[in-house]
């Protein structure tokens, strides 16, 4: 096909679609790549055509007619159909501006040719239109992947040319036959299966991580609780540790009588020495045996005192060491006391933003 009496009045690139002419319900791809496609004024034919080059092949070769449409059927996909090429084309587009373009040229094509049908009816004198139009060249897109044939929905054009009855009933039926848009209800229907068995699949994951969690705080209860009652029993001994120290104090007092008690004694002993040395006449027998006997319960006595008082002093020692261990024990206690309430805490943190994510899932769900 040449195209040297033609002049591109304006060009682009798209990825280049046709309707499967077996199933009439499916996009068949140009290719994998973005066609340049351009308008093209013939000045010698005085008509447009829409011109796409694959190669050595032309994959569009549609003439523009009055009667032909444009539909935009997506934000980057448009589609028109040709009756003479008894097909429908397919454009998508790396963007919604590009598409907007081409639809307004599709226009002016179109109407000019709707003039030059005019002038051409009417017999008169027509000046090239498409010196007319504004020609122009877009530079063509890098390549940029467009929403798929799949998700567009075809519309009906109008041909040029009225067709005859068994061409419009076929063309009818093409149409018909060839909406896409049971192809996009049901990539949507298996995108949302997919969703949903997601979401399912995160809701199941997520109760099971609330059921772990909500038994890690029951357990963090009990052992907060444990701890409750360990710190009431030591706060219990604390409150009985006044009493000891009163016991002490009255030890101490006793402790002091008996040592006043000893030295009284040893006192007298010391007395009952020197009266038994000073005197020079010899006491009878009856007196020294009595002094004796005084001086070895006294010798008892204060025996007795000394043993008593180291006693009390053993358990007075033995009082302040437990003394001791019971408020370390009681200062252990509230330090697990407030690590266990910061962990009580933290998981309680966790709960609740585990419950906000369930939430959060819940109204995403459809």
């Amino acid at each position: 096909m040449s195209t040297a009496r033609e002049q591109p009045i304006f060009s682009t690139r798209a990825h280049v679609f046709q309707i499967d002419p077996t199933t009439k319900r499916n996009w068949i791809p140009a290719g994998k790549h973005a066609l340049t496609v351009s308008y093209f004024y013939d000045a010698t034919r005085n008509v447009y055509r829409i011109i796409s080059i694959g190669g050595a092949k032309a994959i569009i070769n549609s003439t523009v007619t009055p009667n032909m449409t444009f539909t935009k059927t997506s934000q980057k996909f448009g589609q028109w159909a040709d009756s003479r090429a008894n097909t429908v084309y397919g454009l998508g587009f790396a963007s919604e501006q590009q598409l907007t373009q081409f639809a307004e040229k599709f226009q002016e094509v179109k109407e000019a040719a709707r003039l030059a049908r005019e002038k051409s009816q009417d017999g008169g004198e027509f000046t090239s239109t498409g010196l007319a139009l504004a020609s122009h060249q877009v530079p063509p897109s890098p390549l940029v992947s467009t929403n798929g044939p799949g998700e567009e929905k075809l519309f009906r054009s109008q041909s040029a040319d009225t067709p005859g009855p068994t061409e419009r009933e076929r063309l009818k039926k093409m149409l018909s036959e060839g909406s896409v848009g049971e192809v996009q209800w049901e990539a949507e229907f298996f995108a949302l299966q997919d969703s949903n068995q997601r979401l399912a699949g995160a809701l199941r994951e997520a109760n099971a991580a609330a059921t772990q969690w909500r038994q890690q705080l029951e357990v963090q209860r009990a052992e907060a609780e444990l701890l409750r009652q360990r710190v009431a029993e030591l706060e219990a001994q604390v409150a009985v540790e006044p009493v000891r120290v009163v016991e002490k104090e009255a030890t101490s007092q006793s402790v002091e009588q008996l040592e006043a008690r000893v030295q009284t004694k040893d006192q007298e002993i010391q007395t009952l020495k020197n009266q038994s040395t000073g005197t020079r006449e010899a006491p009878d027998t009856a007196e020294r045996e009595e002094t004796q006997q005084q001086v070895q319960v006294g010798c008892r006595t204060s025996a007795d005192l000394e043993t008593r008082n180291a006693e009390l002093e053993q358990q007075l020692r033995a009082m302040e060491c437990n003394l001791e261990e019971a408020r370390a024990e009681r200062e252990r206690a509230r330090a697990e006391v407030g690590r266990a309430a910061q962990l009580l805490d933290v998981r309680l943190f966790e709960l609740s933003e585990l419950r906000e994510g369930l939430a959060r899932l819940a109204e995403a769900a459809p």
